[in-house]
């Protein structure tokens, strides 16, 4: 297996994944909208793609997002998408993608990594704690649904 940083020759296999990353989340498989989606923020550098891929097959992405902290007044990462393909879950993907985020947000000084996950999706969170994520005690999450 070998995870290195997507670029727009992985456009293909990373919209796949994340058309099944969304529909995971019980959103309609959107093909067209996944590969814009994607297409348009590699092209504009808006995020940070990890792949892990073994030979031709697309194994898994996470996907992170820049941002800042202001009362830390440094830069912050947030991990907004990561998903393993059902065929090559229990494998290490998901920690080889953990692994990857950590490593950007070091080299780049980043204070922390935020994510978010379901309320129910277990084994996210058995994963994410074992690395180290802590569940947000000090602040609540807002957010203002546009659509």
């Amino acid at each position: 297996m070998n995870i290195y940083q997507a670029t727009i020759k992985d456009l293909e296999g990373v919209a796949l994944l994340f058309d099944q990353y969304r529909v995971f989340y019980n959103q309609p498989s959107n093909i067209e909208g996944a590969r814009n989606f994607i297409k348009e923020g590699l092209e504009k550098n808006e995020s940070v793609i990890f792949v892990v891929k073994d030979q031709e097959n697309y194994l898994g992405f996470t996907q992170l997002y820049p941002t800042f902290s202001s009362i830390s007044m440094k830069r912050a990462w947030i991990l907004n998408d990561l998903y393993v393909d059902e065929r090559a879950r229990k494998q290490g993907i998901g920690e080889m993608l953990l692994f990857k985020a950590k490593e950007l947000a070091l080299e780049t000084g980043a204070k922390s990594i935020s994510l978010s996950t379901a309320p129910d999706n277990y084994s996210a969170q058995k994963l994410y704690e074992k690395h180290g994520y802590q569940q947000d005690k000090q602040f609540y999450h807002y957010e203002l649904n546009l659509m």
